[in-house]
């Protein structure tokens, strides 16, 4: 893992610094703290403007940052992390948004050994922040395929559910007529059904909220995405223009115009990539058996 972050700006090293001195003031537990995503990469978004749809939005990436310490996830650390967030904030020289996960050696090293893509991404990615030297991280040992296909199995699980969730309470919002709502709801379960893809055929899925670059990811597993994301009429571009940009439209502008019939034309394709992602799914890990 890397341990320098002199390829920030002096003003993201300062707030860095300043998180880990918070962090380490209030949670003396702390074994390592390590950045990872879009600042621990360089691929960070400092701020940026543009204009979809006639309408300008902004965004910025977060720091996102593990606390690792040396006793079991609790309670007390969360609420300890919730109220650094809420000095940090406080401090006006702080623009740029932080988001704490906490997990404890013992639990993160059992991650990693068996091969846990979120946790092996971190590692690879990720940057030393603080490091006690008291424990060393495991390396991601070879998985026979009985472990794979459990793996995949768990994942599909995991993703599928959490699409289905993200439906039922997408049609719960369009009764209750909530439009944006919904189609942000929508995009949440397209994302969470392409990551149920991308997991069980590689056990590995890099943090994608763009709908063009995922659905582009999966499509060498069957040709049937094309199928359900066309996009050869306009009016195909446009609506599938419209649930990628709900991730951060739905939630940030109030100008962003969705319509009772956007919501009625999505319903069905988003049911087809159901249909696929389960096929496709449980195909791939039958056959992890016979690897």
């Amino acid at each position: 893992m890397k341990r320098s972050i002199s390829y920030l700006p002096k003003e993201k090293q300062e707030d860095l610094r300043y998180l880990v001195g918070l962090i380490l003031e209030r949670i003396p537990q702390t074994q390592m703290i390590i950045l990872y995503g879009s600042y621990a990469t360089g691929k960070y978004v400092d701020f940026d403007t543009r204009v979809e749809f006639g309408i300008r939005t902004t965004y910025m990436s977060d720091y996102d940052i593990l606390v690792v310490t040396y006793s079991a996830k609790d309670k007390e650390v969360g609420q300890r992390l919730d109220n650094i967030e809420e000095i940090y904030y406080k401090n006006p020289d702080k623009q740029t948004p932080v988001q704490f996960i906490n997990e404890d050696i013992k639990n993160l090293n059992i991650a990693l050994s068996d091969g846990r893509y979120f946790y092996t991404q971190l590692k690879a990615e990720g940057v030393i922040l603080y490091n006690t030297g008291k424990f060393k991280l495991t390396r991601r040992r070879k998985l026979n395929f009985g472990e794979i296909q459990k793996q995949a199995q768990d994942y599909f699980n995991e993703k599928y559910q959490s699409a289905q969730n993200k439906y039922k309470v997408a049609k719960y919002a369009f009764e209750e007529k909530l439009y944006k709502d919904a189609i942000f709801l929508l995009h949440q379960t397209c994302e969470n059904l392409f990551y149920a893809v991308r997991l069980v055929y590689t056990l590995e899925n890099s943090k994608q909220h763009n709908l063009k670059k995922l659905l582009a990811s999966v499509n060498k597993y069957s040709e049937e995405f094309q199928k359900i994301f066309p996009r050869k009429s306009q009016e195909e571009k446009r609506l599938f223009n419209l649930v990628k940009a709900a991730y951060v439209e739905g939630r940030y502008n109030p100008n962003f115009i969705v319509t009772k019939e956007d919501i009625d034309d999505l319903f069905p394709v988003v049911n087809q990539l159901f249909d696929l992602v389960k096929d496709i799914c449980e195909k791939r890990i039958e056959g992890y058996v016979n690897l």
